[in-house]
């Protein structure tokens, strides 16, 4: 995926409105028109009319993800967790209160790349400007409290310490920082129980300073207004923001040279399995060659090549894939399967033994024809609402990607050839440096 947003409760009245209408959506976003601008503080703004429905959606990004850490891990993590928690004199259950009360819903997060800050509202003045008031008091007025930072770093410590419990987690972890060693995509978003006990407040203002300002924010807008109110609306919640100046670029990546393998035990009759080397980023000239590639050999589902061999043909594995996750630098090319500790052995094997392959020959024709009719066939319906459009107009701003992008989907989809799959998979692609990690079974 693109960017994960995450959603709570809608509100009644604003549930009642989106199930009737999702035909609406539909109809107005099938191929939408991207307006673009630049505030006066430096926000870069893209926005999509969408009147079908009485409602509108914000985000709010900015490059302040976990890869800005530096030498406070976990710091990008409680800022995001903190913006809610109390702002302009609110408390986090006034906030709350608030949003609940104008049947709208709001919400803030971190990745690796980016923090951010959402909001689903109605669109008329009466729910919108209120709820407005409160997000924009979110994002560029959060209190920063002690009592809430102790709170919620307590909340963190537990989080981790359920999380090291997953075998899933667990591999995760590990993956990043074996694919990524000293860059800074290795380090745990949430820091690990060490990292956490030692940030301080100030570390947290201290990020959110330099980082939550204008000039590094993008701000997409989906919804029932035009033009001249969602530029209001831009200068509404980039308010109480400094203007500051751009994240600098993050450090290209360095892919390993050998592969490395890493069993850890881990109490389950399962073991998790994962293998990654870097893979591509966001804008990389081929990113269609290798997402249609993908698709064939582990990111379609049961009807891959890696499902068909590992699944069906040895029932090895129930899930198994492979999913690139392209960032602001290289992100990381990851195939995982979990399957029974007695036959981890086997199933690792014949997963290497499909890449290898798919490697060396490529595609058949006619998995080429029917992974491009199933990834055209299925793009509307990841346009198909205002929240899905939002995904793909902040993704558009944050990465610098070009305007058209939606529109052009299919057609770079469809001018994808075997031959470059072929040709750029051996030059992209390195199945002996890839990383492996497997959680599971004994030591």
């Amino acid at each position: 995926m693109d960017i994960n947003f995450h959603s709570g409760v809608i509100g009644r009245t604003l549930q009642a409105l989106l199930l009737g209408a999702s035909l609406l959506v539909t109809e107005v976003v099938a191929a939408p028109a991207i307006q673009h601008w630049v505030t006066d503080g430096g926000a870069r703004v893209y926005f999509v009319p969408a009147a079908g429905l009485p409602m509108v959606d914000v985000n709010i990004t900015f490059a302040a993800g976990s890869a800005r850490d530096g030498d406070r891990p976990g710091v990008a993590n409680m800022t995001s967790t903190l913006l809610d928690k109390g702002a302009a004199g609110m408390s986090a259950d006034e906030i709350a209160q608030r949003i609940e009360s104008l049947g709208a819903e709001m919400s803030a997060s971190s990745e690796r790349d980016m923090g951010w800050a959402e909001l689903r509202t109605l669109s008329d003045a009466a729910h919108l400007g209120p709820a407005l008031t409160v997000f924009a008091s979110v994002v560029g007025s959060p209190d920063f409290n002690e009592k809430d930072f102790e709170r919620e770093r307590k909340r963190t410590l537990v989080g981790i310490q359920r999380s090291e419990q997953l075998a899933a987690t667990v591999a995760s972890n590990e993956i990043f920082l074996s694919t990524y060693g000293d860059h800074p995509y290795a380090s745990r978003p949430t820091g690990t129980i060490e990292e956490v006990k030692a940030l301080s407040l100030d570390d947290v203002k201290a990020f959110y300073r330099r980082y939550y300002v204008a000039r590094n924010a993008v701000i997409g807008i989906v919804g029932d207004l035009d033009r001249k109110q969602a530029e209001q609306l831009a200068v509404t919640i980039t308010s109480g923001l400094r203007e500051g100046e751009r994240a600098e670029k993050l450090p290209q990546v360095t892919a390993p040279d050998k592969a490395s393998m890493k069993r850890i035990a881990h109490p389950s009759t399962q073991s998790q399995v994962q293998m990654a080397v870097p893979g591509m980023r966001r804008g990389d000239p081929d990113y269609f060659t290798l997402y249609v590639g993908n698709h064939i050999l582990g990111g379609s589902g049961l009807v891959s090549r890696l499902s068909e061999e590992v699944r069906e043909k040895r029932g090895l594995s129930y899930s198994v894939s492979s999913y690139l996750s392209p960032m602001e630098q290289d992100g990381p090319y990851l195939f995982s399967l979990q399957t029974r500790n007695d036959q981890v052995d086997e199933a690792l094997n014949v997963m290497r033994e499909t890449l290898e392959k798919f490697v060396d020959t490529g595609p058949t024709d006619k998995e080429l024809q029917s992974a491009k009719k199933n990834i055209t066939g299925g793009f509307a319906l990841r346009i198909d609402s205002n929240a899905k459009i939002l995904g793909y107009l902040v993704m558009i701003g944050f990465y610098d990607m070009p305007l058209d992008y939606m529109d052009a989907f299919s057609g770079r989809i469809e001018a994808v050839t075997r031959e470059q799959i072929v040709e750029t998979f051996k030059r992209r692609v390195f199945p002996d440096r890839m990383q492996t990690v497997i959680v599971g079974g004994a030591d």
